[in-house]
C-alpha cells in the first residue's frame, strides 16, 4: 500500500447518500489503515450511556462532572468493547496506540482507573465499539462516493462539540453540507 492510500489519522465524513443508518452523518477518525483493512471510531455520535456507568461497572469512585460525559457510539463492531481516544499524556497505559503526535487510542482498564481519579490524559472520550473494514473495502466505499476523506484535526476531536464536528470538518474542506446531494455520480 502506498503512502497516498493510507488514511490513518484521517477523517471520513459520511456522504448524504450513505444508506447505512449506523453511519448517517458520521464523522470517523481512522486509527489504523493497512493492507489488511482499516479501523476507526465514530467521533460525533454520543450515546445515552454515560462514563459514570463504566466507572460503576468497574466499581470505581469518580467525580460527578466526569461521570456525566456521554460515551461515543464508535461503530457496529464489538460494541461491548471500549476505546479511549485521547491526547497524549505523561502516563503510559497498557495498550496505547499513538496514531499521531496529537491523538492516541487506548483500550485497557488502567486508563479508565486514571480518568476516574483525574489522573487521565488531558482530553479524552470513551467509545463503545468501532468501525472496521476488510482489505480493500474502505477503498471501494470511497470509490462508491460513500465518504469524503481529509486529514484529521485534533481540535475537532477534542475541542468541538459533538453536533458540530461533521459541519466543522466539511467547512475545513470548503464544503457546505446542506448543499451536498444524496445522489452520487462519476464523471
Amino acid at each position: 500500500m502506498s503512502a497516498t492510500t493510507n488514511f490513518k489519522d484521517h477523517f471520513l465524513l459520511a456522504m448524504p447518500g450513505l444508506a447505512d443508518p449506523t453511519f448517517r452523518h458520521a464523522l470517523i477518525y481512522i486509527c489504523e489503515h493497512n493492507e489488511h483493512g482499516a479501523m476507526g471510531l465514530v467521533i460525533n455520535h454520543p450515546s445515552d450511556v454515560t462514563l459514570g456507568r463504566v466507572f460503576e461497572e468497574f466499581e470505581l469512585d469518580y467525580p460527578a462532572d466526569i461521570g456525566d460525559q456521554p460515551l461515543l457510539s464508535g461503530g457496529p463492531v464489538q460494541q461491548e468493547r471500549g476505546f479511549v481516544i485521547h491526547r497524549p499524556g505523561e502516563t503510559q497505559w497498557t495498550s496505547t496506540l499513538q496514531v499521531s503526535p496529537a491523538v492516541c487510542i487506548t483500550a485497557s482498564r488502567d486508563i479508565i482507573v486514571d480518568i476516574a481519579s483525574r489522573r487521565g490524559p488531558p482530553a479524552s472520550y470513551v467509545s463503545l465499539g468501532y468501525s472496521g473494514w476488510s482489505a480493500g473495502q474502505l477503498e471501494q466505499e470511497l470509490a462508491d462516493n460513500s465518504w469524503l476523506v481529509c486529514p484529521a484535526d485534533p481540535e475537532i476531536i477534542f475541542d468541538t462539540p459533538f453536533p458540530l464536528r461533521a459541519r466543522a470538518t466539511a467547512e475545513r474542506m470548503g464544503i457546505d453540507l446542506s448543499r451536498l446531494s444524496t445522489q452520487a455520480g462519476h464523471a
